[in-house]
């Protein structure tokens, strides 16, 4: 049984620069099938937008999708230690994916 999660809740941090119809629909649609990964917070920047995801294993899917479907963008994956769990010692990571679209491209 899962956990009741709160709404602001995120594992991973999707930047896409610079924002585009385009690419927003592709991240909708895969999420829609996907089906285990909500986005909870959009943030739109000047350079583009955040979206955090619920699922690290689905943000960097979504990642390597994006980087197979537009061919000119640059992926890049990086991650900061969270929090470490003081019962088992485990650390929980959280991911940032960034896909950035060449200009000529949009």
């Amino acid at each position: 049984m899962r956990k009741q999660l709160h709404s602001r809740y995120y594992e991973a941090i999707l930047q896409l620069r610079p924002e585009s119809e385009e690419l927003i629909n592709f991240v909708n649609e895969f999420l829609s099938r996907r089906g285990d990964c909500k986005i909870t917070q959009v943030k739109t920047l000047k350079t583009g937008i955040d979206l955090y995801l619920t699922s690290q294993r689905a943000a960097r899917a979504l990642g390597g999708k994006l980087k197979r479907r537009f061919k000119n963008g640059e992926l890049t994956l990086s991650r900061s230690l969270h929090h470490r769990d003081r019962f088992t010692s485990k650390e929980a990571y959280r991911v940032t994916v960034l896909f950035r679209m060449k200009q000529q491209d949009i």
